[in-house]
Order: C-alpha cells, then sequence, then structure tokens
C-alpha cells in the first residue's frame, strides 16, 4: 500500500457486545462473524483507560484538532449510567488539552431515561436512535425475541430527545431500507418526529449473501430511495437526509458526507469490548474474521492500526475500487460503494457494489431531478457570470475589512463609512459597482488580504490607499457632490477607472480631497483652498493622465489600461505608459481585428464585448490571464493584426473559463483521471482537456480548422467522472455552440451589458 498514513479521527468503542432486541437484519448477530459469542458482555475499566491512553497519544503525534468517539454495542446502554460515566470520565480526562472530544451513542432507545440523559448532557453525548420508519416498517426486524413490537418503546425515547432540555443532544434518525416497506410511509413517519438528521442505510450484504429483491429489479433499492428523495422534496426538503446531501454534495464538485458513498479515505477504527482493535465492524458481513487486525489496546497504537493492510485498502481513494468503478462515471458520487458490500469470495473486495446498478440509478436520478434547480445560470448567461462576479469582489472587500479588524486605522474606518454611505443612494451604489467591477479592484483585494494574512508589516498601508481613491473614483463617477479624501504617494493620485493626477512631486505624500462636478471633478491637496477642476472625458494634458478607451473603428471601446499600478499581473511584463501616437496605432490594429470578428462571428463578438473590460498592453508578443478579476486580457505590443483576431478570441475564452471556475465547481477529483487529447500523443487532466476544447471551440467559430478533434474531445469529458452538474451544462453549450444552435441572448443586450460596466 502506498500513500501517507491516515490518522484516525472516529473511534466506535464497543460497551456492550449484548443487546435486548432480536433484530434479524442485525450484522453483529445475524452475519459471517460470530465473534461476539466469546467477547465480555461489558467493556473492562482497563480496556477503557488503555482506550483513552492509546487516543490521547494518537491525536497528540498527529496533532487532531477533534476526535469522536461513538459508544456502540450491541446495545451500549446496557453497560449502565455507572460504565458509562467512567468512559465518559476517562476519554475526556485523557483528551483535555489535547484535542476537543466528539462524544455520542448509538442506541436502538429502548433504555433511554432522563437518568442516562442528564449523563450525557453532563458530558455533551449526541445521541442517534435506530428506527426504521413507522410501526409496520420498524416490526418487520425491529422486535424483542418474543415477537413484541420495539415501536411504542423507541417513540418514548425519541420523545425524550425532544423535550427542551435534551433536544441539544439529538443527533437524528438511523433507518435501514427494507423495499418491501412503503417509501412514502417510512419518509413521513420519521420526519413527523422532527429529528435533525435523517440516515439511510443500505442493508449490508455481498455477493455471496445478495440482498433481497422480492420483484427481481435490479434497481429497487434506487427505486425505493428516489421514491423517498421525491416524497423528501415535495414536502420542501423538511430534515436533512444524509444519503441525499452525500449524492447532492458531490454532484455539485463537493465531498461525500457519509462512509457509504464517495471516495474518501476512512479514518475509523473500532475497540471492542475485550480491547481488541478492529477495522469497521459492517466487515462482519462479510466473513468470520474479516474485521480482525490482530491489534489490541493494551499492546499496540493506533499508528500500527492504521498501517494494517486492511484498514490501508480503504484509504486508497479511487485506486482503491475495482477496475471498472474506476472508469464509471459515477465513482464520484458512489465511491464503489461501502467497502462491505463489495465482498466475493472468490475475489475479495475486489468488485463493484453488490448494489451497484442501485447506486448508478440513484445518483443519475437525483442528478436528472435536481440540475434544473441547481445549475448556475453564469454558466451560460454572460450578465449573470458579470453579476456573480461583482458579488464576488464586494464579498473579498467585505472580507478584507473584517479582517483588518481595526488595524487600518482611523482613515481606513472613515473610507469604510463611505463606502456604507454611497451604498445608501442608487447613484452611488452604481458608482461603486463601476469601480468594482473593474478587474484590477480584485488584483489589489487578493493582494491586500494576502498581506493581512501573512502579517506583512504595513500591510494596511497600501490598501488603505488603493480604497480612498477607489471611493473617490466611485463618487466622480456617480456626481456626489462631497469632497472625499485620498491618500497619495510620491505625488500622484491614480482614481481607478478615470486616471492619474500629479498632485506634487516625487516622493511627497500626504492627502488630497476630491469632489464631482456635472462633467468631471475638483482636487486639491488637503489644507489648500485653490484646486484643479478636470473633465473626465478631456485628453492627457500637463499632470494629467487619463485612463483611455479603445474606440476606433467598431470597437466596443474596451479601456486601454496602461496606468492602473495594480495591472501587472500577468506572467508576462506590463508595458510602460504609451504615447499618444503609440497609443492611436496600438488601438488601430485592436479595431481593425474586432471589425473581422464582427464581420465573420458577430454573436461571439458580441460576447466578447459583453465580458472584455480591460485590455493591457505587455512587453512581449504573448496572450495572457493574469489574477485578477473577469474581464482583463493581457495582450502583447508588437502582436501583429493578424494575430489580433485570434488572440481576443482565445483569451477572452481563457478569461472566460477561468471566471466559471472561480465562481462555480465545473469538475471535481482533477488529476484522478488523466485523458487522452486528440490532437497529441500525451493524456491530461481533465481541467487542461477542457481548457484545450473549450478555446478551439471558441476559434473554431472563426477559422473551422480549429474544430479538428473537438467532437471527439467532446465525447471523452462528457464521458467523464470528473464534471459536476455545471460542468456538464457548460459542455451541452460547448456542444450545442459547434452545433449551430447556440444562440447568445443577442448583440444589443450583450453591449448594454458592457457599457454598464464601464461607463
Amino acid at each position: 500500500m502506498t500513500g501517507p498514513l491516515v490518522p484516525f479521527r472516529e473511534i466506535v468503542l464497543k460497551v456492550h457486545s449484548r443487546c435486548d432486541l432480536a433484530c434479524d437484519h442485525c450484522y453483529v448477530y445475524e452475519h459471517a462473524d460470530q465473534s461476539w459469542r466469546t467477547r465480555p458482555k461489558v467493556i473492562s475499566d482497563d480496556a477503557i483507560s488503555w482506550t483513552a491512553q492509546r487516543l490521547a497519544e494518537h491525536a497528540l503525534t498527529h496533532a487532531l484538532p477533534s476526535v469522536s468517539v461513538i459508544l456502540h454495542g450491541g446495545e451500549p446502554l446496557l453497560a449502565g449510567p455507572a460504565r458509562l460515566r467512567r468512559v465518559c470520565e476517562e476519554l475526556t480526562s485523557a483528551l483535555n488539552g489535547i484535542a476537543d472530544l466528539d462524544l455520542r451513542i448509538h442506541t436502538n432507545g429502548l433504555q433511554l431515561s432522563p437518568r442516562y440523559l442528564d449523563l450525557f448532557d453532563e458530558f455533551g453525548v449526541g445521541v442517534g436512535i435506530s428506527l426504521d420508519g413507522d410501526r409496520t416498517a420498524n416490526d418487520r426486524h425491529r422486535r424483542f425475541a418474543d415477537g413484541r413490537t420495539s415501536h411504542p418503546l423507541v417513540l418514548r425515547a425519541v420523545e425524550l430527545l425532544r423535550q427542551e432540555r435534551y433536544r441539544h443532544l439529538n443527533l437524528g434518525l438511523l433507518c435501514t431500507v427494507d423495499i418491501r416497506n412503503d417509501p412514502h410511509a417510512v419518509f413521513d413517519a420519521l420526519a413527523e418526529l422532527e429529528p435533525p438528521l435523517i440516515d439511510f442505510l443500505l442493508p449490508h450484504a455481498t455477493w455471496d449473501q445478495p440482498p433481497p429483491r422480492p420483484d427481481g429489479s435490479p434497481t429497487a433499492y434506487a427505486d425505493w430511495l428516489l421514491a423517498v428523495f421525491d416524497r423528501w422534496r415535495d414536502q420542501g426538503r423538511p430534515v436533512p437526509v444524509r444519503f441525499f446531501s452525500s449524492i447532492l454534495s458531490s454532484l455539485s464538485g463537493g465531498p461525500s458526507l457519509t462512509e457509504s458513498l464517495g471516495l474518501a479515505p476512512t479514518d475509523l477504527v473500532v475497540v471492542e469490548t475485550d480491547g481488541q482493535l478492529e477495522q469497521v465492524d459492517s466487515l462482519k458481513s462479510a466473513y468470520d474474521g474479516a474485521a480482525a487486525t490482530g491489534f489490541d489496546v493494551f499492546t499496540h497504537t493506533f499508528d500500527e492500526v492504521a498501517a494494517h493492510p486492511g484498514v490501508r485498502a480503504r484509504q486508497l481513494g479511487l485506486a482503491g475500487v475495482s477496475e471498472g468503478c474506476r472508469r464509471c462515471p459515477v465513482v464520484r458520487s458512489c465511491g464503489g460503494g461501502l467497502y462491505t458490500h463489495r465482498y466475493r469470495s472468490d475475489s475479495g473486495f475486489d468488485n463493484p457494489s453488490v448494489y451497484c446498478a442501485d447506486l448508478e440509478a440513484l445518483v443519475r436520478g437525483i442528478e436528472v431531478r435536481v440540475a434544473a434547480e441547481t445549475e448556475s445560470a453564469a454558466v451560460v448567461e454572460p450578465r449573470e457570470l458579470v453579476a456573480v462576479h461583482q458579488d464576488l469582489t464586494r464579498t473579498l472587500l467585505a472580507r478584507l475589512h473584517a479582517d483588518l479588524d481595526g488595524r487600518g486605522g482611523e482613515r481606513w474606518s472613515e473610507t469604510w463609512e463611505l463606502v456604507q454611505a454611497l451604498d445608501l443612494t442608487e447613484a452611488g451604489a452604481d458608482g461603486l459597482d463601476g469601480v468594482l467591477a473593474h478587474p484590477y479592484t480584485r488584483t489589489w483585494l487578493l493582494d491586500a488580504l494576502d498581506a493581512v494574512h501573512d502579517d506583512r508589516p504595513g500591510a494596511a498601508r497600501p490598501a488603505t490607499l488603493r480604497l480612498s481613491s477607489s471611493v473617490a473614483a466611485a463618487a466622480v463617477r456617480a456626481g456626489v457632490e462631497q469632497e472625499v479624501p485620498v491618500v497619495f504617494r510620491n505625488g500622484s493620485v491614480f482614481l481607478p477607472t478615470l486616471g492619474e493626477v500629479r498632485i506634487g512631486g516625487p516622493g511627497e505624500h500626504g492627502t488630497a480631497l476630491v469632489r464631482a462636478t456635472d462633467d468631471g471633478f475638483l482636487i486639491r491637496r488637503e489644507g489648500d483652498i485653490a484646486g484643479r477642476r478636470l473633465v473626465r472625458t478631456s485628453a492627457e494634458g500637463p499632470g494629467w493622465l487619463p485612463v483611455r478607451r479603445v474606440r476606433a473603428g467598431g470597437a466596443p471601446g474596451f479601456l486601454l489600461d496602461d496606468l492602473d499600478p495594480y495591472r501587472d499581473c500577468f506572467d508576462t511584463p506590463v508595458a510602460p505608459r504609451f504615447g499618444r501616437a503609440e497609443a492611436d496605432a496600438w488601438c488601430a490594429r485592436i479595431a481593425v481585428a474586432w471589425e473581422r470578428l464582427a464581420a465573420v462571428v458577430p454573436e461571439s463578438a458580441a460576447e466578447v464585448a459583453s465580458g472584455l473590460v480591460v485590455l493591457t498592453p505587455l512587453t512581449a508578443a504573448c496572450l495572457a490571464v493574469g489574477r485578477h478579476g473577469y474581464g482583463a486580457l493581457g495582450i502583447g505590443v508588437h502582436t501583429g493584426t493578424d494575430e489580433l483576431a485570434l488572440d481576443l478570441l482565445r483569451g477572452f475564452r481563457r478569461a472566460k473559463l477561468r471566471a466559471l471556475v472561480d465562481v462555480t465547481d465545473l469538475y471535481a477529483s482533477d488529476g484522478a483521471w488523466e485523458h487522452r487529447t486528440p490532437w497529441q500523443e500525451k493524456s491530461v487532466p481533465f481541467s487542461q482537456l477542457l481548457a484545450m476544447t473549450y478555446e478551439r471551440v471558441g476559434l473554431g467559430l472563426f477559422d473551422p480548422r480549429f474544430l479538428d478533434g473537438v467532437p471527439q474531445a467532446l465525447d471523452t469529458l462528457e464521458a467523464a467522472a470528473e464534471p459536476t452538474i455545471d460542468g456538464k451544462q457548460l459542455l451541452a453549450a460547448v456542444r450545442k455552440e459547434i452545433s449551430g444552435t447556440h444562440r447568445t441572448s443577442g448583440e444589443n443586450g450583450l453591449r448594454d451589458c458592457f457599457r454598464s460596466r464601464t461607463d
């Protein structure tokens, strides 16, 4: 086995090995492993002490912030209050000052009483209860040995946990699926009890002992769970359901939330009543001794157990599932199923789950049901992508304010008050949005956050400088006739999206006051009576360097930003400020390139106009997308006219894909698989193949030669396991682009969207 050792963060502690029910589906008593017969009924003092000691040293060795201990059985409440108190005291004492302790108990609830709950309240022990639904469903398996029902006693336990004084201990209900039960009746009965969580479990089964399928359907368990899922959605998801939440999380690129699904490595070990250390106890369903390790708490550390081959086999993620599972598109969600359910006597655990068909049908069924409601509109709507990025920038600004936590001083606080004041009026909010939409605002925010988090000396100073100039620029754009103080350095004030004003000599620092006028602004140094009036649209003059626009020909007026101090965020160095003739020549080349785009691919050109805000000249003849917000592109100063049209398309596609990745998960587990490209003799990760394909589609609409191999690449991407719901939405949109059926929201609307971001 390869890979680093995975420390245990969850311990299942068997405090009693017998039970007061005779459930006929119990893996402990009714399945292959019958080792319970030879174990002590109750865990000993020595086993408790050694377990606490081993857990504490394990947490200390691996610097674990917290560990979870689940008191289990048999039926753990049969151990009695005194024994359970001893367990809680030993564990709490051993872990004090080392790691937080999350204590839980899983019970059938029959013995639960205020005496137990008062004890659990004292030590913060959460309580989970097994209940299979309504009385008919629960009585199918969960009966006393003499056949009596346990249902009323379980309901009494649940009602105890619902009392105000114990409600905080309630962890929810665990329900084992039986497809003979009415799925709606089961869910309704559980949901009526208002638990904080419902967890459905597939009954433990293997290929040697497959689960019952009365009607022979290979997807009977999926059909049952999907019926519950539909009921759950129809009722407005009244209670979290872990099984469903895990699948929904993985479909959106998130982690699995349960051991039964997903590829996360196991971090659980079992301590039996005799101190024996075992693997996850569901393995008792596979064969006699399947969970055994040969270790015990008296003579072995948890690290030794973590290195056991059986434990390591469940920590390999994708490498630990069968070959067929590794190639399956739903493996990220199902994870190959519970390890136990893969067992077959002639091939061990190197098999798909015995519930394979059910898991695939369940994942696909949930995906079909929720795709429309979980898809991000930003993937297919240019306006929405702009809006989401605007929200992201505002979120980063708020986070910077919170993380500074007063370290910005009085100047930052005063400027922040102006931000809030601007947001109170429609004109002020629009002006602020116009500045925040500038891509290099994001560069500033990311740099400032890095500086604050790294505790760099003077980190607040550049943050305050840019915030004050951004607020002043916003006030000018909004026409707010209020003087805004601006911190300046080296004798000049830079107003983002507007330009740079020389207000003093080199090396001079201080504060200037900026106030909007009808057509521009007045600026004066603090303490001076006279100031200088500037018109926003005025040409470059002494002491005034405006941010210019590419206005030649039919170009949509991109900002030619060769001035912003934060524009140097590309892999290639940025060019210095253009002279007038040089700027005119460069803009003329852009205009010619744009005319070609608009003539050949008008819809693509309209989308570029909607998303591309800033062009920044670079020193080398290359194309670059840097560390900035959506809408900036670095273009080589010496890039020829013939290349510019393709570069604008190529750059926009790169920028848009990166912008999408910034705000939604298009794929997960990137790099776990490699995919062959149609264009070269090598395999690449999903993200790289997606980027190549997305770019080629954009170029191919302008020059069809770039479409060679694209259909094959899309076939590969669509059949892969990595794409999320949004990733599949993007692939579908790309497929429509090359089929000629994709339409944007219209050139005029997109141009209007562009103007709203930059005017």
